[in-house]
């Protein structure tokens, strides 16, 4: 079983960047296929952003395409999201996310996935 602890949000102005870390623990990373949603006040949990176990393939939301970009480092256990041009409507919980499977459909589901991480605030200020 893995573990998941995200890390990096904070408060950014319209414009900013920052850049999400998930450290994974007790699983052998590289046999997960990863994922980041988020969740704003009041919303549902949402797709954004998903990498292969290689992190040869992704795939994004069409609302973070040219924006947002996701990488892996299988030697220490981490992704990342690098997070460009923020919007305040990127304002969420960020949520990184494993599955046991490789891609699907269910990819961008939240169901589609077996461990999920805390979570890390990203604010973005107009």
């Amino acid at each position: 079983q893995v573990q998941l602890v995200e890390s990096g949000g904070g408060l950014v102005q319209a414009g900013g960047s920052l850049r999400l870390s998930c450290a994974a623990s007790g699983g052998t990373f590289s046999n997960y296929f990863m994922g980041w949603f988020r969740q704003a006040p009041g919303k549902e949990r949402e797709f954004v952003i998903a990498i292969t176990r290689s992190g040869g393939v992704t795939y994004y939301a069409d609302s973070v395409k040219g924006r947002f970009t996701i990488s892996r480092d299988n030697a220490k256990n981490t992704m990342y999201l690098q997070m460009n041009s923020l919007k305040p409507e990127d304002t969420a919980v960020y949520y990184c996310a494993a599955r046991v499977e490789g891609y699907t459909s269910r990819a961008y589901r939240t169901d589609g996935y077996n461990y999920w991480g805390q979570g890390t605030q990203v604010t973005v200020s107009s």
